[in-house]
Formats: C-alpha cells, sequence, structure tokens
C-alpha cells in the first residue's frame, strides 16, 4: 500500500508563482507530493519535525527548505513545538519557469544546478537563511506583479549561493538516479541496483568492470566519494525505508528483503543512519500529521 498522496498545489498555470503566508495555521495534513516545486520557510518553530523523504529533523527557530523532486514526500509537524507564535511563508513554482533558453544562460547556472540538487530536498545554511529571511517578508508582502517575480529571482540566485546548503533525502527513496560521469560505475550500479537484495562479491564487480578489487575499490571511491560497502550499505538502508513506508511487510521481512541477513544488524545499522529504529521509522509516516 503506498502512503504518499500527489497533490494539487494554488499555483495556476498563468502564474510565475504563488506564496502563502500563515500563522499557527494547525491543519491536518497528510505526507504529501506534489509536481510543483516548493520552497518553505519556518519561523519560531522550535521544536516542530520536518520530514523531506526519508530525511527527519527537529527544527530550531528558523527553517528553510527548497523540495523539487514531484515524488519526494514531506511534511512539517509540530511534534514538540510549544510556540504560539509559528509563521510559514511557502511559495511553490513551476518548473517550466527554467525550460527556456533565457534560463540556460551563465548567470542561472547556479540556480539550475541547486535545483536539481534540491530534487532530494535542500536544507539551507543558518547564515543565508538570516539573509533572505528580510527578502521573503518583503515579497510576501510585495503586490504581485512582474517586480514580485524578479524578487523571487533574486532570492533564488542567493539561495545558490549556499555553499552549506545541505541535501536531505536519500535518492532511492525520492526516486531518481544520479548518474556519474564514468561507464564503468553506472554498469556497477545498474548491477547493484538490480542485486542489492543478494550477496554482492567486490570480485564480481572488480572482473565486470576489468579491474583488480584494489584498484576498483579506490576507483569507486575516487568516483562516487563512498567506499563500495558504505554506498551497498545506504543503498539497502534506502530500499528498506521505502518498505517500511510503502508496505505492511514485518521489519523482519524488510530486513532480509533489502540484502540484510542479520535483524539485530540490521536494526543497528538503520538507528546509527535514521536515527530511529525501523518500527519509530515507520510509525512517524503511518500516524496523522499536523501541519505548522
Amino acid at each position: 500500500m503506498k502512503l504518499n498522496s500527489q497533490v494539487d498545489t494554488q499555483l495556476s498555470a498563468e502564474d510565475c508563482f504563488y506564496i502563502s503566508d500563515r500563522y499557527n495555521k494547525l491543519l491536518p495534513y497528510p505526507i504529501h507530493c506534489h509536481a510543483d516545486y516548493e520552497l518553505n520557510f519556518t519561523e519560531h518553530g522550535a521544536g516542530a519535525r520536518r520530514i523531506v523523504g526519508d530525511s527527519m529533523e527537529t527544527l530550531g527557530d528558523y527553517d528553510l527548505v527548497l523540495i523539487t523532486g514531484q515524488d519526494l514526500e514531506h511534511v512539517w509537524e509540530r511534534y514538540q513545538c510549544t510556540s504560539t507564535d509559528v509563521r510559514e511563508i511557502t511559495i511553490h513554482f513551476s518548473s517550466d519557469l527554467f525550460d527556456g533558453a533565457f534560463t540556460r544562460k551563465t548567470h542561472f547556472r547556479s540556480i539550475l544546478s541547486m535545483l536539481e540538487r534540491a530534487r532530494c530536498g535542500l536544507s539551507f545554511s543558518a547564515d543565508i537563511v538570516a539573509k533572505v529571511r528580510p527578502m521573503l517578508y518583503e515579497l510576501a508582502a510585495a503586490t504581485p506583479g512582474f517586480y514580485a517575480v524578479v524578487r523571487f529571482m533574486v532570492i533564488l540566485y542567493e539561495l545558490s549561493q549556499d555553499h552549506q546548503a545541505k541535501v536531505l533525502s536519500s535518492e532511492s527513496f525520492a526516486r531518481i538516479r544520479h548518474v556519474v560521469d564514468s561507464v564503468r560505475i553506472n554498469k556497477v550500479q545498474d548491477y547493484v541496483e538490480e542485486h542489492y537484495k543478494d550477496e554482492i562479491r567486490l570480485s564480481t564487480l572488480a572482473d565486470m568492470v576489468g579491474m583488480t578489487e584494489v584498484s576498483f575499490s579506490r576507483f569507486f571511491r575516487q568516483i562516487t566519494g563512498q567506499t563500495f560497502s558504505d554506498y551497498l550499505i545506504t543503498l539497502r538502508l534506502d530500499h528498506a525505508s521505502r518498505l517500511l513506508v510503502d508496505s505492511r511487510l514485518p521489519v523482519a521481512e524488510v530486513c532480509f528483503q533489502c540484502g540484510f541477513n542479520n535483524l539485530s544488524n540490521f536494526n543497528r545499522i538503520f538507528k546509527k543512519n535514521k536515527h530511529c529504529s525501523p518500527k519509530e521509522y515507520r510509525e512517524n509516516y503511518r500516524k496523522q500529521k499536523v501541519i505548522v
């Protein structure tokens, strides 16, 4: 059973973006996803919890996140937030804003790169949040029109300069695949994606690309930034997270279906990476969410 729901935003086909400015609107809302891009700013929301894909984080006073993945589930829930002064500014905009030749010019390069990274959700640093916060206030209060669009583009540009922005969700949970510039590594990734449930030997992969095991291990880390062991564990955990959300399989069955051969080891690795047990992770998704 699939638990996420595809929803429509209030963005019309004639508008460049739609902005909403809410104060303490506690509306029951499930984890959801949508085709439109979303920039979400939360103020005075300390203790609230943000769920984006398989990322779950408790917020501080300020939070700013960009989501461009159409299959990436997300929600903000009150959780431990006791503030009565929560403000949320949400901007929805369409991907077709950046489809034309104009936005393919050099000056938009950093924005396009940011939008690509945000397919897994992108959380911005405290410094950049402090810088763009007054711009968001001004945009929320601005009269709709051309100059409001210019203000919005300036905000996106400033965000694209944040080199400390953090990717939130795993790629497999967001249903995207990062293709590296290496035919050999892509061949290995295709094989691993098909056989992650099985025992995978390093020697098999090394033979597949005509390398020794030592050379392959060094090459894989150089290209991907991960050891193969870490890559495989991450991939298996991503599939396990998806199964926990999308099925009612027992945790033990999820463990073995995703290539882990020991339940205790699976629970330990899952908690280390996701900061909660598999059971808690599933419950966090299944219960009703309340949006801040």
